[in-house]
């Protein structure tokens, strides 16, 4: 279980391309090294934060990475400025408290398909895609308060899950298409192309 505490806690926001998403940074880890992303309340269950977080009636989704929680707010949610500070309030408190963040014990119990995590039975060009994915997209990615996992590849495609706010930002395909497979093709020669698969 990752918990917090015991130490005061800052959270600050800054805006994605994806107008609909704000991302909340905290001054502290709050899932090292590792991203979750529960697009609706009936996924949310390995996180206690992201189970609160759902029941403010403006949030859609909830994505946790390592020092950030990145919201989608409803359609019929006005502006984020309304809701801001009533979100980061709930936050503070909530880590402050030592809140559990997520249940590791319980994510392991999801189906957890997508990864950039090289494994042992990876073919080459699957290896290559994977380290070129954690190396060089995540962190532009995770600038923006999101993240690009891996699904699959297959006769030269590689498909990829978009989570936090390039889970249906409008500027996302042109990040896939001219900025991520641009780089794929030109670094690995077999991938012909990359496509987005919806969760």
């Amino acid at each position: 279980m990752i918990k917090t505490g015991n130490t005061l806690v800052s959270i600050y926001t800054e805006m994605t391309p994806n107008p609909e998403t704000m991302k909340f940074v905290a001054n502290k880890l709050l899932y090292p090294g590792k991203s979750i992303d529960f697009q609706d309340e009936s996924l949310a269950g390995p996180s206690p934060l992201a189970k609160e977080l759902f029941s403010f009636p403006f949030i859609k989704s909830v994505f946790i990475a390592s020092n950030f929680i990145t919201l989608t707010k409803t359609p019929d949610t006005e502006d984020w400025q309304d809701v801001i500070p009533t979100i980061k309030d709930f936050l503070k408190e909530y880590l402050e408290n030592g809140g559990i963040v997520v249940n590791e014990e319980e994510v392991a119990k999801m189906k957890q398909e997508a990864t950039n995590t090289v494994a042992a039975d990876d073919d080459d060009v699957v290896k290559r895609v994977k380290e070129l994915l954690e190396n060089y997209v995540k962190p532009a990615v995770e600038m923006d308060g999101g993240a690009i996992q891996f699904k699959s590849y297959r006769d030269g495609v590689v498909n990829l899950m978009l989570q936090g706010s390039c889970s249906g930002c409008p500027s996302s395909m042109i990040t896939l298409k001219a900025g991520i497979e641009g780089m794929m093709k030109r670094m690995i020669p077999e991938v012909k192309e990359v496509v987005a698969e919806a969760e």
